[in-house]
């Protein structure tokens, strides 16, 4: 078996290109029969361990950004520094922001976990604020009318009408966290970054295809899942659509 990572035992496989099939051999662009032989101890490990980054990444952050922007839709004052905030930490290069948290968390997950939550606030905190602000007044006061207090108006009226903006943010947030989690090989051996970085030591084609391959793909099955949650969320806004 060539090429890759056994992430189970934590030991790189070099490729030999003296040995294997006639395309591993060559190292042409893809080999089926190396991507078979590995999927299973290199690829697969290292696709779960991608999607547990961002989907952790991406959960605080949503958490984080929801509350502040719910405080920040009641009181404007805390949108500044919490804009101000999560603006500086999206403008610090992935690679410096590691840097910056190995000294204090270790070359370890956490440090991977918490620059990939930081990258998500601005994105995330700006699309729900702007959603929640952009509920027409008209139907604002319809809701006083209806003699709603202030909390039912949020829960029932502008945050239902906030989800696409919301769902805006989110898709933008999970694609930019997938190619970022990408850059986390360079700090642990974790995701799919780590087989790509080695294929590229090596120059070996068909695992950077594999490995680049499923994070693309990853970044497209979620967008499209994140569009049909929102459609379903939404049945009002794809019944005007239609109209």
């Amino acid at each position: 078996m060539s090429g890759g990572l056994l992430l189970a035992q934590g030991e790189p496989i070099i490729p030999d290109f003296g040995e294997g099939s006639d395309c591993v051999v060559e190292n042409r662009f893809f080999c089926p029969d190396w991507v078979r032989d590995n999927w299973a101890g290199v690829i697969q490990p290292a696709l779960l361990q991608h999607v547990k980054l961002v989907v952790i990444a991406v959960a605080i952050g949503f958490v984080l950004s929801f509350a502040a922007a719910l405080v920040a839709h009641r009181y404007r004052l805390v949108e500044a520094p919490f804009t101000a905030f999560s603006a500086v930490v999206y403008t610090i290069p992935s690679l410096a922001l590691f840097q910056l948290l190995v000294p204090v968390t270790g070359l370890t997950v956490t440090t991977v976990e918490i620059a990939l939550v930081g990258y998500t606030l601005l994105i995330l905190f700006r699309n729900t604020l702007e959603g929640l602000r952009s509920v027409p007044p008209d139907v604002l006061e319809a809701a006083r009318g209806m003699g709603y207090t202030r909390g039912q108006t949020l829960w029932r009226v502008e945050l239902p009408l906030a989800v696409p903006a919301m769902f805006a943010g989110l898709r933008v947030a999970v694609v930019s966290t997938i190619a970022l989690a990408t850059v986390a090989a360079l700090v642990i051996p974790y995701g799919l970054g780590y087989p790509i970085f080695l294929a590229l030591r090596e120059a070996f084609k068909t695992e950077i295809v594999v490995a680049g391959g499923l994070a693309v793909l990853m970044a497209l099955v979620a967008d499209a899942l994140l569009v049909a949650a929102q459609r379903a969320l939404t049945p009002w806004a794809s019944a005007r659509r239609l109209a």
